[in-house]
């Protein structure tokens, strides 16, 4: 080891120190032993109480669960895959440190890697590491509590450090950094960041491919190629209990087709178009990558008590009460765009102009491949207002139409334009070049960028009115008068009036660095450090309006976030061991804090059951009791005289199970769904015709005595005893999902199919006997043991390589 000269490795640990302090002094409450209180993270805990307290009861993985949905795999909610094993690479790399620190102190060392393999100066690629991170979705999404996005987010540029490494002829470390950083990436469990990852690498292959043919260097390209589809199989095997389970399960949800006919226009082969299109940028929305508040901020930000709002309340004797009450959360409010809510991306003003000046001075295929990522971001993430792009990706491109909210697309600008930025200085720093080339280039940028921030400064009202679609819809609701919407839309201007006037000091102020540096005022070592303060000062305080030290509290506040109402307290008396319930004092069905003490017929998930989701929307949200009532519904929590939470016993539920005395068999699924207004569960199943043939066996009819009953109840198991004079047809309120669960008489298996739209229904011999539920998915029994052995053969392979390396190192030195 004496070959090893440890000082080269110090201003790499000092990079990394940088890193530690700076996430740290921006989660100091973290220190303090606080928590980050995230809503996401909120409605997680109330849907996945059920599968948490079984898995510390019993050590084992239920793989569905009863609590949200009338039931559901919980696949998407909390399943752990242990088996692996590369995982344990994330806790090195994140340093142990506690949530969400991790996170952000990922987001630095991924692009710094990327960075360091772009041979960019060292305290350069910091610069760009800390432009990166910064970028104000990536904090945005941390308060929300969209942690498995921000996990795949930080593992992008690392995947993308390995495919470039690999195309520059450095195969084995191109491939294992690729075939590591592409497990934990999808291990993050983030399909759709992980897919937009995939565009941006096919761009790249794209434009790699022209280069070499260019320079008729195509084997070397196919070679590299041959490495990462090798990186690629193991990342895949690695992971295949999640990747399979999520493909399974996807096509029976709402991001899977539909079986019904009607609305076809909306359909797509997976979610619906006005669902993934819900949130959709605004064209001119897309300023605010350059300047935050340039269609008023956050939807939930507050006025100060020198705003607008404020001095025309009081011009209008209105108490210091009712100035505070209307400026904590403006009503109209301070956003005006079209989405339904939302907090503004910001890339920040540094990085646009340095974006802007790499689109100048950047030469080669590396410039076009990070301008059509960008390009392509921002224009599909406009969604409905560029719907022939929009429809054309949703209809054409494989997968795409299986994601919601497009705008998160944009996480592939804020990928590239931090990247080109940084490349961008790396070009403005080459002793070779002309100044005078260069200094005009920074010119050009700098009249771009900060131009566009002094016209919208100085000229504000020129091509806005900052009037909201929704200001007319607060006007009628709230009886507000002319004068208190003008303040609010005065207040608008005023901030984007102020925040162009500071993104134009920002790109002022990185101009004079990059000019200084050009003309040897300054060394480019002390650019660097400047370029570290400036980017701090701009995007650590834009962070913090929507990321700070009010978001946290305490570890036990946090741990339990929902305390059972006296209807809670109520129902949890009921020993009946599976019964439903239907919170009324809430939206039902997307709120999962029913599921923390109950077994509910809503909750809270992106991933639901279509059929599911089409009975809500067809019957349940009609108030079919008939449906209410073949779901269990025992209970319902209504408001009482003094709006508190009630329960309320609705003695009409099913039960568990019943036998019916006839069939009506449908053409279709909209002749099924249809089937359910005004029939009778407890007499009829409603079944598709697809099914006539497990129908055989049953004859019409039952007799009185003839019962059902539960014995036991677990989420992945559900045991039944019953009596039947002659074969008989049982319904059970259980959903069905045909990819997993055996049904078993006497234990042995026996056929089950689907009953009025959503239920499980058998055919059952007569006599005496026992029933049982069984969830046994092939794709985890299977999937785990492929991915343990995989990551055993990737970690094998990885040590392997390294040490082949390091011999051959050593033998340079020798």
């Amino acid at each position: 080891m004496k070959n090893i000269n440890f000082k080269t490795l110090l201003p790499y640990l000092g990079a990394i120190l940088i890193f530690l302090i700076i996430t740290l002094a921006y989660f100091t409450p973290i220190l303090e032993g606080k928590r980050i209180l995230q809503s996401d993270i909120v409605q997680f805990q109330g849907m996945s109480k059920e599968i948490a307290d079984y898995r510390a009861k019993t050590g084992e993985e239920p793989l569905w669960t009863n609590s949200m949905f009338s039931g559901m795999p919980a696949y998407q909610i909390s399943v752990k895959y242990d088996s692996n094993l590369v995982g344990f690479l994330d806790k090195i790399l994140t340093l142990g440190l506690p949530h969400p620190a991790n996170l952000v102190f990922l987001y630095f060392v991924g692009f710094f890697i990327l960075l360091l393999v772009m041979k960019v100066d060292l305290w350069l690629a910091v610069a760009g590491a800390i432009g990166f991170a910064f970028s104000s979705y990536f904090f945005i999404i941390i308060d929300a509590g969209h942690n498995s996005k921000a996990h795949a987010i930080a593992y992008m540029a690392p995947v993308i450090a390995g495919i470039i490494l690999t195309m520059r002829r450095k195969y084995i470390w191109g491939g294992i950094l690729t075939a590591l950083a592409l497990s934990l990436e999808v291990k993050a469990n983030h399909p759709q960041i992980t897919y937009y990852l995939a565009l941006i690498a096919v761009l790249l292959g794209i434009f790699e491919l022209v280069d070499s043919i260019r320079k008729k260097a195509f084997f070397p390209y196919l070679k590299a190629i041959g490495v990462l589809v090798i990186a690629l199989v193991f990342a895949i095997l690695t992971n295949l209990t999640t990747l399979w389970a999520t493909y399974e399960y996807g096509k029976y949800t709402i991001r899977g087709k539909s079986e019904l006919t009607s609305d076809k226009k909306n359909q797509t082969a997976g979610i619906d178009r006005d669902y993934a299109t819900q949130w959709s940028y605004g064209i001119g929305e897309t300023m605010t990558l350059l300047i935050p508040n340039f269609y008023g901020g956050a939807s939930g930000g507050s006025l100060g008590k020198n705003s607008e709002l404020a001095k025309v309340l009081r011009a209008n004797n209105q108490s210091e009460e009712v100035v505070k009450q209307f400026t904590s959360q403006p009503i109209p409010p301070l956003y005006w765009g079209n989405q339904p809510g939302t907090a503004p991306v910001y890339i920040g003003a540094i990085i646009f102009f340095l974006f802007v000046l790499g689109l100048i001075v950047v030469k080669g295929p590396l410039k076009w491949w990070l301008l059509s990522a960008t390009i392509l971001s921002i224009m599909l993430a406009w969604g409905h207002n560029f719907m022939a792009l929009t429809d054309f990706f949703l209809t054409y491109f494989p997968g795409y139409n299986k994601f919601r909210a497009v705008t998160m697309i944009l996480v592939m600008a804020e990928f590239a334009m931090p990247l080109l930025g940084i490349l961008a200085v790396k070009e403005m720093f080459d002793p070779e070049k002309d100044k005078k080339k260069l200094f005009r280039s920074l010119q050009i940028a700098f009249f771009i960028t900060g131009g566009l921030c002094l016209l919208f400064a100085l000229l504000p009202g020129m091509f806005l009115d900052f009037s909201s679609s929704r200001d007319s819809m607060y006007v009628q609701r709230y009886e507000l008068p002319e004068w208190f919407v003008t303040a609010i839309r005065d207040d608008r201007k005023s901030l984007l009036v102020m925040d162009s006037f500071r993104s134009f000091v920002f790109i002022l102020l990185t101009a004079l660095v990059i000019w200084a540096v050009i003309y040897g005022k300054l060394k480019k070592q002390y650019a660097y450090f400047a370029f570290i303060v400036l980017l701090l000062a701009d995007m650590f305080a834009i962070d913090k309006r929507y990321l700070s030290d009010t978001n946290f509290t305490t570890k036990r506040n946090v741990e339990s976030p929902f305390q059972p109402s006296v209807a809670d307290l109520q129902i949890l008396q009921d020993k009946d061991p599976n019964f439903r319930v239907l919170n009324l004092t809430t939206d039902a069905f997307t709120d999962a804090g029913t599921s923390y003490y109950h077994k509910s017929i809503g909750g809270y998930h992106g991933a639901k059951l279509r059929r599911y989701q089409e009975l809500i929307e067809n019957q349940i949200s009609k108030n079919n009791m008939a449906v209410m009532n073949m779901l269990n519904t025992k209970y319902f929590i209504i408001p009482d005289n003094n709006r508190a939470p009630a329960a309320q016993f609705n003695p009409n539920a099913l039960g568990n199970a019943w036998f019916v005395s006839a069939v009506q068999v449908v053409e279709n699924p909209d002749a099924e769904l249809k089937a359910l207004t005004g029939f009778k569960p407890d007499s009829v199943a409603v079944v598709d015709k697809r099914f006539t043939e497990e129908l055989k066996a049953f004859t019409a009819g039952k007799d009185s005595l003839d019962m059902i009953k539960m014995d036991e109840y677990r989420p992945n198991f559900l045991s039944y005893h019953y009596s039947l004079k002659s074969n008989g047809l049982a319904v059970f309120s259980e959903i069905y999902y045909p990819k997993g669960w055996n049904a078993y008489v006497d234990g042995q298996l026996k056929p089950h199919f689907r009953a009025n739209y959503v239920l499980r229904a058998m055919v059952l011999p007569a006599g005496n006997h026992k029933v049982e539920f069984k969830f046994e998915p092939a794709v985890y029994a299977i999937g785990e043991k492929i991915s343990f052995i995989s990551s055993i053969l990737l970690i094998a392979l990885v040590l392997f390589l390294a040490a082949f390396e390091f011999v051959k190192w050593r033998k340079t030195k020798a």
